[in-house]
């Protein structure tokens, strides 16, 4: 999402080193792209995670993109929550996000595909573009956000089993629109950790609270 800053941190860093040696093998041998999953609740760091799992990567000799989930939604930042706020189903995977799209745009990635078109969010300007992705090169696709456990032609799954209290010092140095102490907001960090609880069963590694990487076998 455009306006988004990522700020890397050793504990994300430490992670994507102990995840990546565990999938070389797997990438070298994938007769086409290598889709990775980053999936948890808001401000677990599943941005911040997926980027240090590009990095980690290319130290290995890969080239990695990072897709967001936040730019799929159907609607900008603050129409979204304007929706939410007047229509209380417009939350979850199949209503506010185009998961479709992201996983067609991870099929076309992992089968080849010299480039795909996605939407971009612009979150200040409150609008959606599209914008191309040149995949010339690139050997691992990483799709990063709330719901991607869901996305079924996947090759890793990756779940940060933080909650909405775990993640508070985050959300609150990000502070998007000053959602930190929202009541609105707060109820829907709490139906989002419903929804999403069961994710965890869904990944071949999770992270902790503590940060710290455990391998689902």
């Amino acid at each position: 999402m455009k306006g988004d800053i990522i700020v890397l941190e050793e504990h994300h860093q430490r992670a994507a080193r102990t995840i990546v040696p565990d999938i070389v093998d797997a990438i070298r041998a994938s007769a086409g792209r290598y889709v990775i999953t980053v999936a948890g609740e808001s401000g677990s760091g599943k941005s911040e995670t997926g980027q240090a799992i590009a990095d980690e990567l290319e130290t290995h000799g890969f080239v990695a993109v990072l897709l967001g989930q936040d730019d799929y939604f159907v609607l900008p930042p603050m129409s979204n929550d304007a929706k939410r706020r007047e229509d209380d189903s417009w939350l979850g995977p199949h209503v506010e996000v185009r998961l479709d799209l992201l996983e067609q745009n991870l099929v076309d990635a992992a089968n080849g595909s010299d480039e795909i078109v996605k939407p971009l969010i612009d979150y200040d300007a409150n609008s959606v573009d599209d914008e191309t992705i040149d995949l010339r090169g690139v050997h691992v696709v990483i799709a990063e956000g709330t719901y991607t456990s869901l996305l079924k032609h996947v090759d890793t799954k990756v779940f940060i089993a933080r909650n909405r209290v775990d993640t508070l010092e985050h959300r609150q140095k990000r502070n998007r629109g000053n959602e930190v102490g929202d009541p609105f907001i707060e109820g829907v960090l709490k139906l989002e950790h419903k929804i999403i609880a069961g994710h965890r069963q869904l990944a071949d590694f999770v992270i902790t609270r503590d940060y710290d990487v455990i391998a689902v076998t």
